[in-house]
């Protein structure tokens, strides 16, 4: 049987044409399935009962089941573990912000970046995630915030587990999708997608012509440093990841953000705060700094907020756009890949 989550409409369309099912028919199908969390053709009261019994005959609406959920004790972020049927298992972020409902989507189950102070790859990457798979995780947490509250899903994150860049077909399937008034209609301005430095398909996004944000895990200003941390940065150098970012701003007219993990005794001395200054000199770009929620298996620590404070200051004196990113559910290991872990070592 064949699972129709995560089809587009024109793909839909193809697959309902042999029961002779109507364009604006398999229009409202999608809204069952990407609108009001449908996973049982029965349901689909628009449809007559000879309709529905056919498409369950032939087709199934595969959803991932919420294996664990977290809440933090503040009430603002909310992390689910999801299982997909062959029994992989994703991790998905809620952010309750002040400007509404933010998610943080992962695009393959684990990662292979082997980034050094991350606890995503510790376990390796399983597969990549299809579209379906991806939009499943929004769709399954958009219903939640509907039937909790009457509110939805209202920017993305794809800072999840996994390199998106390394996903890049599934993931520009779901970029599209999730973007369509039949699913959520998401603005491509309310989405940010995280890369740790694929340059050819950093060059290949920027001709998308999809005005999505672009945020570069840089963690290090110079290539030594980068190197020790984040293993990709041998195959793709920093220069040639900034240079692609820069190609990024330019083509898109949009802001770049440099995530930069501040590791105390690592990457947040004066020498690297200099290089870092120079590195962002002349860009249409920030500069995220983001204090490590240490892992202990990678017993890597968190600068002091004196530390801390001195670093956004320096950038800041040097004319640097830098933010420090507000932590959000350290009480429920909200960092990527920390419950999944524990699912896995169980």
């Amino acid at each position: 049987m064949i699972n129709i989550f995560g089809m587009p409409l024109a793909e839909l369309q193809a697959a309902l044409k042999p029961y002779n099912v109507p364009g604006f028919r398999a229009k409202q199908i999608a809204q069952w399935l990407y609108q009001k969390g449908v996973v049982d053709f029965g349901a689909m009261t628009n449809l007559s009962k000879d309709l529905r019994a056919q498409l369950a005959q032939a087709f199934v609406i595969a959803r991932p089941q919420v294996k664990a959920r977290l809440d933090s004790q503040d009430g603002k972020t909310t992390k689910f573990l999801l299982e997909y049927a062959d029994g992989t298992a994703i991790e998905t972020v809620l952010m309750r912000q002040p400007y509404g409902n933010s998610i943080c989507v992962s695009t393959q189950a684990g990662c292979n970046m082997g980034c050094a102070f991350c606890a995503s790859t510790l376990h390796g990457m399983a597969r990549d995630l299809t579209c379906g798979e991806i939009l499943a995780q929004a769709v399954v947490i958009n219903d939640m915030l509907r039937e909790e509250n009457g509110s939805k899903v209202d920017t993305m994150v794809i800072m999840g587990s996994g390199e998106p860049l390394m996903n890049y077909a599934e993931v520009l399937k779901f970029l599209r999708l999730i973007h369509e008034p039949y699913t959520l209609g998401m603005g491509y301005r309310n989405i940010t997608l995280s890369t740790s430095g694929i340059v050819p398909r950093m060059y290949q996004l920027a001709e998308e012509g999809l005005p999505i944000s672009l945020s570069v895990s840089l963690h290090a200003p110079n290539q030594e440093l980068r190197s020790e941390l984040m293993p990709i940065n041998r195959k793709y150098p920093i220069q040639d990841v900034v240079a692609a970012a820069r190609n990024y701003a330019d083509k898109t007219k949009r802001r770049v953000t440099y995530e930069y993990i501040l590791i105390d005794g690592v990457n947040d001395g004066e020498e690297q705060a200099k290089e870092l200054v120079a590195l962002m000199r002349g860009q249409l770009a920030s500069v995220n700094l983001i204090p490590i929620n240490p892992v202990v298996e990678r017993n890597l620590l968190r600068p002091s907020k004196a530390r801390i404070d001195w670093f956004e200051g320096y950038l800041a004196s040097h004319h640097v756009n830098v933010t420090v990113r507000r932590e959000m559910g350290t009480d429920i290991q909200a960092a990527c890949g920390q419950l999944r872990n524990k699912h896995l070592e169980k």
